[in-house]
């Protein structure tokens, strides 16, 4: 792998990283924030060292701003907050065991961060931060001969609600403005990959496909369809006068003025350099001609401020498609003859294939 690649790709994953941390941090502070209050609601009626409260108030209202500050400085942030969620757990854990596994509290700590696992990792997450979890729990019960008190009382019921309620509309909150991210990026890559990033147009490679789309239909519905290849007249000379500044003002311009002249409907692409194509469904050659027309009219208008002289010039080959026709490739070298002959008789020319 090309060194710059592999630092491209290394340069990714940590801001994919840093992005993750990002989104655990607040669902963090919020859910360890309101699970000490679950668990307060029980041990205070315990007799409990000193020591278990401030580990408690460090797990709350400490901890999560560690695991952040942990995820964002780290070499790997992906993979130090994965480690941070599972210390979470451990955590939990504890808790679970010091509760003497007070029902509803334990049943919110074991399904929130179960929630919140499952959001980060998926499964596989959640299965490893549960069997941590209850590892933990069990050895610190055994080990601290700690009594089974199941029951909870209603100061607990009552103390744990606004976790029940509160965490999963946040978490769900998180979640939804994750997706609706994912969802944009997701459209960003689709209109990269199918779009010429200069004009907008659909890329040659996208616009053939549509290509071999429309002679399918025409094949099955028998419809008149027409494909039209357009050219810039000496576009070499207008980048070697004028820059490839303006070369490319030229291809901006066109690609506008095609999209202003033809139909919703029509396929418009960019083929390559100057060169443009476009499928005309249910269009004949004709209407294919005055279409073309047109567009050499709306050219001729003074469209270069800066060079009020320079004038975009187009040469178009237009083929209608033919029933004896096997395959896209053979409409497109008719059209391409077309062009050929328009180019060859002066330029500033449309021909049809006869």
């Amino acid at each position: 792998m090309p060194k710059t690649l592999q630092t491209t790709l290394v340069s990714d994953a940590h801001h994919s990283g840093l992005r993750f941390a990002k989104r655990t941090y607040f669902p963090r502070i919020i859910g360890l924030g309101m699970g000490t209050i679950c668990v307060a609601s029980v041990i205070i009626t315990h007799q409990t060292h000193p020591i278990v409260w401030l580990l408690l108030f460090f797990n709350g209202f400490i901890w999560p701003h560690i695991a952040y500050i942990m995820a964002t400085r780290a070499g790997h942030p992906f993979r130090t907050e994965i480690r941070n969620l599972q210390i979470d757990a451990i955590f939990g854990g504890v808790w679970l065991a010091l509760m003497g596994f007070n029902a509803l509290p334990s049943a919110v700590i074991i399904s929130m961060m179960g929630m919140n696992n499952i959001a980060a990792g998926g499964k596989a997450l959640f299965f490893k931060c549960i069997i941590a979890q209850a590892v933990v729990a069990l050895t610190v019960f055994l080990l601290a001969d700690i009594t089974f008190q199941p029951e909870t009382t209603p100061l607990q019921l009552y103390l744990c609600l606004p976790m029940i309620v509160i965490y999963p509309i946040f978490l769900g909150n998180v979640t939804f403005r994750t997706s609706r991210k994912l969802a944009e990026h997701k459209q960003a890559i689709m209109q990269i990959s199918v779009r010429d990033g200069l004009t907008g147009l659909y890329n040659r490679r996208h616009w053939e496909s549509l290509l071999e789309n429309e002679i399918e239909s025409h094949r099955r519905y028998h419809h008149k369809t027409t494909l039209v290849l357009i050219d810039i007249d000496h576009f070499k000379e207008i980048n070697d006068n004028y820059g490839h500044n303006v070369g490319d003002q030229a291809i901006i311009l066109l690609a506008q003025e095609l999209q202003q002249t033809m139909r919703a409907a029509d396929i418009i692409g960019r083929y390559g350099g100057d060169e443009f194509a476009a499928i005309l469904p249910h269009s004949t050659a004709e209407q294919a001609q005055k279409a073309l027309e047109r567009l050499q009219s709306r050219l001729d208008n003074d469209l270069f401020p800066y060079h009020p002289e320079l004038r975009v010039q187009i040469s178009a080959g237009i083929a209608e498609c033919r029933k004896d026709q096997e395959s896209a490739a053979q409409w497109l070298n008719a059209a391409d003859t077309a062009l050929y002959k328009a180019k060859n008789g002066g330029r500033n020319r449309i021909e049809a294939r006869v």
